[in-house]
């Protein structure tokens, strides 16, 4: 019975787009147990994919090296007996459990030296593969073999039963559709739609019969509080209220969902709710939801994207500029037509 360790990402995003590796994986080697290793952070979004068996929780925030608390945690990774290990980070200390571990074969991408502890090393054709699902998907196949197109989808399993009791505790209202509004984004500012947006797009739904639902991490709850006084209540700040576990089987409910490019617009992707991404100094050209259904939403000028986390020029056009009636437009299209791919840029 083969036995595989894939070292997770850090980032919740990046966690979902890695699961069509999880899906080849499981294609190739009939009988596989295949476990994760990942931060606490990311631990729900893995449990709730059913190519995954367990999950081992990796104790170590970002940047972090602690080598003995990493010999530490391979001692148990040995005794679990894996026959190779997947490495998707592109760190030195991401690589350096499983070597410590002793598993025969340890795969990953060429970046920080890894020579030494990685033995099955492919290296990265950024301009063959743009998306950081399929460069993901490569590491299943041998080195300089392409990935299995097309890439297996992406899906989350939502559980029944927290859902049942977050809504109790929470003391939600599902009798009229819910929108699921999700306004942070870990990396920076550049990649948040304006607050004043949000709240008009609340008011614009309660006014429409559907209920607005916030939902982000404690980090957002600021941000989820300025949107709900804008919108004088049409919007339900639930910021730092959930764990992502209880975040993802809350999104599951959701007839309509509006993020910025974020983890949460990936677990939206992965249940399948129909969404409207929102790009400003970010690319849908390298991470763009992995459902073909989704609407991309983009201001098409010259400065974006720039990948920065704050506006470099000041005025914060590719978001400013993306107004709360495009975004309504967008997703009043869903109920007008089927659900395609669309990439929508706005002039």
């Amino acid at each position: 019975m083969p036995r595989v360790l894939v070292v997770a990402p850090s980032w919740i995003g990046d966690t979902l787009l890695a699961q069509p590796l999880l899906a080849r994986l499981r294609e190739k080697l009939p009988g596989l147990v295949l476990d994760a290793l990942a931060p606490p952070w990311t631990a729900p979004v893995l449990a709730r994919m059913p190519e995954v068996d367990a999950v081992i929780e990796s104790p170590f925030d970002h940047g972090e090296l602690k080598l003995r608390a990493r010999w530490q945690l391979a001692r148990e990774v040995r005794a679990r007996g894996y026959d190779q290990a997947i490495v998707l980070p592109n760190s030195l200390k991401s690589a350096l459990v499983p070597w410590f571990a002793g598993v025969p074969r340890r795969i990953g991408f060429v970046g920080e030296s890894r020579y030494g502890v990685l033995n099955v090393r492919h290296a990265l054709d950024a301009k063959a593969l743009p998306l950081m699902a399929e460069r993901y998907a490569q590491l299943a196949e041998a080195p300089g073999a392409p990935p299995m197109r097309p890439l297996a989808p992406v899906r989350l399993e939502v559980d029944e039963a927290n859902l049942l009791i977050t809504v109790a505790r929470l003391g939600l209202d599902r009798s009229r559709p819910v929108a699921v509004l999700c306004p942070g984004a870990e990396y920076g500012p550049a990649k948040r739609w304006p607050a004043a947006h949000f709240a008009a797009l609340a008011c614009a739904l309660d006014e429409r019969g559907t209920a607005a639902w916030l939902i982000g991490s404690a980090k957002d709850r600021p941000i989820g509080e300025e949107i709900a006084e804008r919108s004088r209540g049409a919007a339900l700040n639930l910021c730092g209220r959930t764990d992502l576990g209880a975040a993802i089987d809350l999104t599951s409910v959701a007839s309509v969902v509006v993020s910025n490019d974020s983890g949460l617009m990936h677990v939206a992707a992965a249940l399948g709710r129909p969404l409207v991404a929102l790009y400003g100094s970010s690319s849908p050209e390298h991470t763009p939801p992995l459902d073909p259904a989704a609407r991309i939403l983009r201001i098409d000028i010259e400065c974006s994207p720039c990948f920065a986390r704050e506006c470099p020029l000041g005025h914060f056009r590719c978001m400013n500029e993306l107004t709360p009636q495009m975004v309504l437009s967008a997703l009043e299209s869903f109920t007008r037509t089927p659900r395609t791919s669309r990439d929508e840029r706005a002039r």
